[in-house]
């Protein structure tokens, strides 16, 4: 079978398949069908209107609400669409306009009426957020940029008409603050620097509120503190800068730039500027204590004020922490007898918190009081009072001239409302020369010190080994010490028993002597009265003796005589009876027994012969022992005596 009896016998079919592979040509063709998807709008142009009815757009008009030919207001939103027939309609699917998180939309308008004369931005119009266009024109909106804006959301915007910039929010961070100057609004008043306080805004999220209260462009004094603002930057511009710190032992002095003129609070005796109440013009009366604060910086000034001690130095190498000193350097001053030295000061200074706004009104800054109180005044005193008096002698009065400093700033300070602590003179630096010479000298003096402290060095060291010798012989010392005065005591002890031997013999002399005088006087008597007593008792005994002897002689006479006869007649008869040898012998026998008599002497006497040589030394012995008897009379005679 050939192609063309094929074609003939099945054209239907054919027919069939082609209808169903260009059925969307064939249906947009013959029906005008139109499909917009659901994730697409439809923007119309109309090429020509066929029937009546406006057939073009008025002038200056780009966007057709009417069924004009051209871009049309209407767009189609997702679904099918019949007689739009594609040689009088083009359709362009064009994606959702859609805003992300932490995003805005910005509008810009290519149609609408035309923005007053002195206006940059086009009022807001009821619209559904720029998604009726048709609702947006015929209510006046205005071409040019939009006060109103789109937030976070997918939108059918037509763009034939709008053009959508996306923008991030606005963000103020911690500690920070958002000032606000206004792009569109009402001329800022006469006299002002920024416009008035408008309430309702919504920190200037809604600008058309602002715009509608008679808002000012320009600065405003409203700021806006931390946090994510939806704020359309065409019309409103902000600038994030720091609060206000204002640290502990500070007060924040407020000078305000803004508002009304205020009636000054200080009265007739303050004449430096006015001091007013808050929210007014001027510098404020009471000022703020530590802490933060959100201040706009361009419509307020806040001057911190130590209202600690604060201590400036005149020094060239030093310098404190708050540099209000930074500019000041060491004096220069010249002497009286014409030696320039140089001098470091240091002055202690404090501002009480409720005389702060009066110093700032008075000088505007504590860098002014400084430069224009503080330096002339000090610089000046050394100055003058350094031409008084010659280098030694400044040096030596330093102390008095410190406490004169101190007493003449401290009235001087008192008519800025400032008072002052202390002022304190530093290092004198005196000319290199006079330097010398004083060092020199005070060298010299330092050496003569030191050689008399080695001196008394030397002395004490002297000492200190005698103290150490004396101290190793302590002992020995102190035994000769203790033998010393054992010795001392005991002579002491003898003298005071020779003294009081002396004096008992002196005693004893004496009474020795009174007593001989009495006994010789008691004795002359006694010898006078014996001497007659004596007299008569040897008489009478002379008698009585006389009588005695007479008597015992012849009685003794008479013994004898008897003892004789009878001792002879006993002799003559053992003589008779024994013989006369043996008679002799034994008397001698028995006298030896009787006294006890050595047969044998100490001493022989012995006879120039042998002839009778016992009896010879028998009567030697006898003669000895009568010599012994004497001697021991004589001897015994002389100790009586």
């Amino acid at each position: 079978m050939s192609l063309s009896n094929i074609v003939t016998q099945y054209w239907w079919v054919i027919a069939l398949i082609l209808a169903i592979i260009f059925y969307k040509f064939i249906l947009r063709v013959i029906f005008g069908m139109v499909i917009v998807p659901e994730n697409r709008i439809g923007l119309v142009t109309k090429k020509f209107v066929l029937f009546g009815g406006n057939r073009e757009l008025p002038d200056g008009r780009i966007i057709a609400t009417k069924g004009e030919a051209g871009f049309q207001a209407q767009t189609l939103a997702p679904g099918l669409y019949w007689f739009m027939w594609p040689w009088q309609f083009s359709v362009d699917m064009v994606p959702f306009t859609v805003i992300p998180e932490g995003k805005i939309g910005l509008v810009l308008s290519k149609d609408g009426s035309e923005i007053p004369t002195g206006r940059i931005l086009a009022r807001k119009i009821e619209c559904d957020n720029f998604q009726d266009a048709n609702k947006f024109l015929s209510n006046g909106g205005q071409r040019g940029r939009q006060t109103a804006y789109i937030t976070a959301g997918s939108y059918r915007i037509n763009t034939y008409l709008f053009d959508i910039a996306i923008t991030d929010q606005v963000i103020i961070h911690e500690n920070m603050v958002g000032i606000v100057t206004t792009l569109d609004g009402e001329p800022i008043p006469t006299g002002q620097i920024a416009g008035s306080m408008i309430s309702g805004h919504n920190n200037f999220q809604d600008i058309d509120t602002f715009l509608n209260n008679s808002g000012s462009r320009g600065l405003q004094p409203q700021v806006i503190l931390a946090g994510s603002y939806y704020i359309n930057p065409w019309a409103v511009q902000i600038e994030e800068t720091p609060m206000t710190d204002v640290p502990i032992g500070h007060v924040g002095v407020v000078i305000s730039y803004i508002g009304e003129d205020g009636k000054d609070q200080t009265g007739d005796t303050f004449k430096h500027g006015n001091i007013v109440s808050k929210g007014f013009r001027g510098v404020w009366l009471e000022p703020l204590g530590p802490g933060k604060y959100p201040i706009n910086k361009y419509t307020m000034k806040v001057e911190l004020v130590p209202t600690t001690n604060l201590v400036l130095n005149w020094a060239n190498a030093r310098s404190e922490a708050h540099s209000l000193d930074k500019n000041l350097s060491t004096i220069t001053v010249r002497s009286k007898d014409g030696f320039p030295f140089n001098l470091d000061v240091a002055q202690i200074i404090h501002v009480p918190a409720n005389e702060a706004p009066k110093v700032i009104a008075r000088f505007g800054s504590m860098n002014n009081l400084v430069s224009q109180v503080l330096e002339p005044t000090i610089g000046n005193y050394f100055r003058n009072s350094a031409q008084d008096s010659d280098v030694i002698s400044f040096l030596s009065t330093r102390k008095e001239r410190q406490e004169a400093a101190k007493e003449h700033i401290r009235r001087v300070l008192e008519e800025y409302n400032v008072n002052a602590v202390d002022t304190l003179i530093g290092d004198i630096v005196p000319p290199e020369a006079l330097m010398k010479t004083l060092t020199d000298r005070k060298i010299a003096q330092e050496e003569e010190k030191t050689y008399e402290t080695q001196r008394m060095a030397q002395e004490k060291r002297q000492g200190v080994e005698r103290e150490t010798a004396i101290a190793d012989m302590q002992k020995d010392i102190v035994k000769a010490q203790q033998s010393v005065e054992i010795a001392q005591r005991t002579a002491d002890a003898t003298v005071k028993k020779a003294e009081g031997d002396a004096t008992s013999l002196k005693l004893q002399v004496n009474a020795e002597a009174e007593a001989t005088k009495m006994r010789a006087n008691a004795e002359s008597e006694a010898t006078k009265l014996r001497a007659g007593a004596q007299a008569e008792s040897t008489k009478l005994n002379a008698v009585a003796e006389a009588e005695k002897i007479a008597k015992t002689g012849n009685a003794e006479a008479e013994k004898i005589l008897a003892i004789g006869k009878s001792t002879a007649e006993a002799y003559e008869l053992q003589v008779k009876a024994m013989g006369g040898d043996n008679f002799t012998r034994y008397k001698i026998t028995e006298e030896i027994g009787r006294n006890t008599i050595k047969v044998i002497p100490d001493i022989i006497i012995n006879g120039g012969n042998g002839t009778d040589g016992s009896m010879n030394g028998l009567l030697g012995l006898k003669l000895m022992e009568m010599m012994d008897a004497d001697k021991k009379m004589n001897k015994g005679n002389e100790s009586s005596q």
